[in-house]
């Protein structure tokens, strides 16, 4: 099996946008970018707080490094859908209804599914791989 990459487009790592998990967006991106760069693809960081009407000539592929309202609610999924631009995750629909909590709840009751309540699992010894 050979480990080399053969995709030779554009790579846009978005990330950021102002939801207050920008932090951690930022530094998912850094990661990601960092190792496509390593790897020798061509990637550029794009920051969603300033996403403009060229990313359509900037990027080929999308790479969601996005957390939080904005970025996995299904809008910025909505807009590279619009734009033509393929990109990683779920699509609107899913993103949509698993940002929204009392809608993606009654859609698994509708389904017969009981999502577990807010309180936290704890273990009392760590886990181990069988």
């Amino acid at each position: 099996m050979s480990n080399s990459l053969h995709f030779t487009g554009r790579i846009g790592v978005l990330y950021g946008g102002n939801s207050p998990e920008r932090p951690g967006s930022v530094a998912s991106a850094e990661a990601v970018f960092k190792a496509l760069s390593n790897a020798g693809m061509r990637a550029e960081m794009i920051d969603l707080a300033e996403v403009g009407a060229n990313l359509r000539d900037r990027i080929d592929v999308a790479l969601l490094a996005c957390h939080g309202p904005g970025g996995e609610d299904g809008k910025v999924q909505g807009l590279l859908e619009q734009l033509g631009i393929p990109y990683t995750g779920s699509g609107v629909l899913a993103s949509a209804l698993g940002m929204h909590k009392p809608t993606f709840k009654t859609l698994l009751a509708a389904l017969n599914v009981t999502p577990r309540d807010r309180s936290p699992c704890w273990r009392s010894t760590p886990w181990r791989a069988p």
